[in-house]
């Protein structure tokens, strides 16, 4: 309990670290207190508004992991992994293609991600059973097929604002437009809560059906619950910051390393430690080629794919 409670110490301090980084350092060159000038103010309020962004899709993205990877009872499943963040971005994509206002773009989102889900879901389901080999080669094949779609509308639109939306689907915490990221937030934080409030059921079902229905937990329901919430989380992120890969993979697997699976415990840790890798990897893709920004999707696909590969590898000697 004692190293529980030290290991949230640091990473609150990690944050706060990240934090103050991610607003003093940048392309612009300039000094921590001379963005509190009033000449200078406007850089300030757009860093801040990436950290915001950025706890808000990195702990977003971190727990949407945690849940598809309790339900499924698999480590390796991922939004980004399984399909459900291009199906998000093709959802998004669609309602801009339509014309639809930024108010839909949530919900066209959301039910982009969930039907990705389901599809996924049921092509991996052979005689009522799903297997986790299955589930992942399904989630690749769809997530491929959702990303040559979206390129596909995205180079016949007639609109020009269309042609810049190939830089939003990499990945980026750069705020378009404040209201949808305050409304990203609310769902973020509303999912989050619902999480939290399932810890309990999600650690029954990471045990098996048996299992759970022993202690009493209805294993049907709860997912069905968790997977909407998952999906919900998803889908509000990428229709605000794109395609963000392998957060919901890399985080949730070291939490487990180092604090057990009590998911009481693993939501909150993952939520703030993805915060933190968000934060520097936005940091990062800001002053790693100064002033070109890379999209932040490429800084965590980058260091998420050899991650993947390598639990991978492991399940795969594990499962012989």
């Amino acid at each position: 309990m004692k190293n529980k409670k030290l290991f949230f110490i640091i990473i609150i301090i990690l944050l706060l670290i990240s934090v103050c980084l991610a607003i003093s350092l940048g392309s612009s060159g300039l000094k921590l207190e001379e963005l509190f000038k009033i000449e200078n103010r406007q850089i300030l309020y757009l860093r801040l508004s990436r950290v915001f962004l950025g706890i808000v899709a990195g702990a977003g993205l971190a727990v949407a992991g945690v849940l598809f990877q309790g339900i499924l009872r698999n480590p390796l499943a991922e939004p980004y992994v399984l399909g459900v963040s291009s199906g998000a971005g093709l959802g998004a994509v669609l309602a801009i293609c339509f014309g639809l206002s930024a108010v839909f773009l949530p919900f066209c989102a959301f039910l982009g991600a969930g039907l990705t889900m389901i599809a996924v879901y049921n092509l991996a389901k052979i005689n009522g059973r799903v297997f986790s080999h299955g589930l992942l080669l399904s989630g690749v094949v769809v997530s491929a097929i959702f990303s040559s779609l979206l390129l596909f509308f995205v180079s016949i639109s007639p609109n020009e604002a269309m042609h810049s939306i190939t830089w939003w689907l990499l990945g980026s915490l750069q705020v378009f437009d404040f209201k949808l990221s305050v409304t990203c937030a609310m769902m973020v934080t509303c999912g989050i809560s619902v999480a939290f409030y399932f810890a309990r059921d999600l650690n029954a079902i990471s045990l098996g059906e048996e299992e759970a229905l022993h202690l009493g937990v209805d294993s049907e329901s709860v997912s069905k619950i968790l997977f909407t919430v998952a999906s919900l989380v998803t889908g509000s992120i990428v229709c605000v910051c794109g395609i963000i890969g392998f957060v919901g993979l890399i985080i949730p697997h070291a939490i487990r390393l180092v604090l057990g699976s009590d998911h009481k415990v693993v939501l909150p840790a993952s939520a703030i430690s993805a915060a933190v890798f968000l934060i520097l990897a936005d940091t990062l893709s800001r002053v790693l080629m100064a002033p070109v920004e890379i999209p932040i999707g490429v800084i965590t696909a980058l260091l998420g794919g050899p991650v993947f590969i390598f639990l991978l590898r492991k399940r795969q000697k594990h499962l012989k």
